[in-house]
């Protein structure tokens, strides 16, 4: 469990700073440093208050840093997150309302809400607008502003499946929220990938005494394509030929997202050789197209003629193999 606010000389310490990494650290090089700081520092190694005090500051930082959801709160809301007790459903609703750094809003609630209705430890109710002060950017929580203050609502985050085709050429869905209302026209852009997020503005939570809604945010899940796939803008595509068009050569139509186009199979053409459709993958707005890559997977029908014509052709064939060698 972390102990809590990590402070040198009163100040509030950056945990990334004390272990000597930067934000975007992964894992490894954060247990790597702290590893390297704690054996540094350690009270049997190094003997004295101060690198006492430091080796505990350490081991709390790891203690918040080293684990991934005790990370993610503190890349969000800072060292408050670190405090026993932290809500941080309540303090996501007060950074929606404009509590968190938001120039000094009024907060509909009692600061205490964030921790679970209790005071942090070492505080009594009476002091939380002090012990916040930096909270709220300017304090005007502790000046007491009006309570009927209108406040956003809360952005709601929501997700939807699309076809892959969808997704790379774009299509309008039809939503009916959860909580009822009139139904909600949303255009998904071409090019949308999966993860991918679109704003619909003034779709989320109401908001408080009056004030506008939020957002919803709508999170898209692309369904895999049977044939096709994607990287970034290109794409890929195994296009099954038979052996006579293998052999011989043949036009034959391909579809893309642009429209069926004609592809020529070369004379002689072999199972994993590539051409590239230039121009005919993914179009997003603003970007110049992407490719698509087409492989070739020669296929042959399995009967009784084909099995005579394999063995009348048997001797006339030679080993592809001859010059094969590690």
């Amino acid at each position: 469990m972390a102990r809590g606010i990590l402070t040198l000389g009163g100040t509030v310490q950056d945990l990334y700073s004390l272990l000597g990494v930067s934000r975007g650290a992964s894992a490894q090089e954060i247990k790597k440093s702290y590893r390297k700081l704690a054996s540094e520092l350690h009270p049997d190694k190094n003997p004295g208050a101060a690198n006492e005090q430091r080796f505990k500051d350490v081991t709390s930082a790891y203690e918040v840093l080293g684990d991934d959801e005790k990370r993610k709160l503190y890349d969000e809301f800072g060292e408050i997150s670190t405090r026993p007790g932290f809500d941080a459903e309540r303090a996501r609703a007060a950074k929606n309302f404009g509590g968190f750094g938001g120039g000094g809003g009024q907060v509909p609630f009692d600061l205490s809400d964030l921790f679970g209705g209790g005071a942090p430890q070492g505080g009594a109710p009476g002091n939380i607008g002090d012990l916040f002060g930096d909270l709220f950017g300017g304090g005007g929580a502790r000046r007491g502003g009006p309570r009927n203050r209108a406040f956003r609502g809360q952005d709601t985050l929501s997700s939807v499946k699309i076809s892959f085709a969808d997704a790379v050429q774009g299509t309008t869905l039809k939503l009916t929220p959860s909580r009822g209302g009139d139904t909600i026209q949303v255009r998904i852009p071409p090019g949308a990938d999966d993860g991918s997020r679109v704003r619909i503005r003034g779709k989320g939570s109401p908001g408080v005494n009056g004030g506008p809604p939020g957002d919803l945010l709508l999170e898209i899940e692309v369904v895999p394509h049977e044939h096709f796939t994607r990287d970034g803008d290109d794409l890929y595509l195994d296009l099954p030929i038979t052996l006579v068009e293998a052999y011989q050569g043949a036009k034959i139509a391909v579809p893309t997202p642009h429209g069926e186009v004609k592809l020529t199979v070369p004379k002689g053409a072999q199972s994993g050789q590539k051409l590239r459709l230039r121009g005919k993958g993914v179009q997003r707005k603003g970007k110049p197209a992407g490719d698509l890559y087409v492989r070739f997977l020669v296929t042959y029908p399995t009967s009784d003629a084909i099995a005579e014509a394999v063995e009348a052709i048997a001797g006339h064939v030679g080993s592809p193999r001859e010059d094969l060698a590690f």
